[in-house]
């Protein structure tokens, strides 16, 4: 993909901008939930692999105790409703990453892709997937297996990888009006 298309960026950048205005009350009530049960400021921030395998810094609302390193209760809701993922509109409007394309992961994964599955680099990391609807409750399904991180990356990692890469492959508005509609219709469940 040499150059994103005009369509995709009018909707991260009109939409994402449009969301956060209407939910501004709502992100300064989780932030200051999240500032005075985990600590201040409330804002986690990670390094992970952005477009053409540059990193950027994601945020999210914290759901850990950093001196604990347990999950509060209220961010166990946060993270069940995909609540803490919010700040990452503010990643959209920065440029780094998009409402639909494959979830930004930590180095070590999308970075180290070889051959054909590279393409998946092509695109900004996405707010939502088809394949982040499918293992919407990836935590559940890792914290049942008896090795994760082995169950992650030969089964779930690569499912997630062929998924994206058939996105990359059939990229279109209607595309992204799908999931976008489908991730909606999954968060009301």
């Amino acid at each position: 993909m040499k150059k994103y298309p005009w369509w995709k960026v009018a909707m991260d950048y009109g939409l994402s901008f449009l969301i956060i205005l209407i939910l501004l009350p709502l992100f300064c009530i989780l932030f200051l939930i999240s500032s005075l049960d985990t600590g201040f400021p409330g804002i986690f921030k990670q390094h992970r692999i952005g477009r053409f395998g540059n990193t950027f810094i994601i945020f999210k609302f914290r759901t850990f105790h950093p001196k604990a390193h347990t999950k509060s209760a209220i961010g166990i809701w946060m993270r069940k409703n995909k609540l803490d993922e919010l700040p990452q509109l503010f990643n959209i409007l920065k440029g780094d990453m998009s409402l639909v394309g494959p979830r930004p992961d930590v180095a070590g994964y999308y970075d180290t892709l070889v051959g054909e599955d590279r393409l998946i680099l092509g695109l900004k990391p996405g707010l939502t997937s088809e394949a982040s609807i499918k293992f919407r409750n990836e935590e559940e399904i890792l914290n049942q297996k008896r090795n994760p991180l082995k169950y992650n990356d030969e089964v779930l990692f690569p499912e997630k990888v062929k998924m994206n890469l058939e996105y990359y492959k059939n990229l279109s508005f209607k595309k992204d009006a799908q999931i976008l509609l489908k991730t909606f219709s999954v968060l009301k469940k």
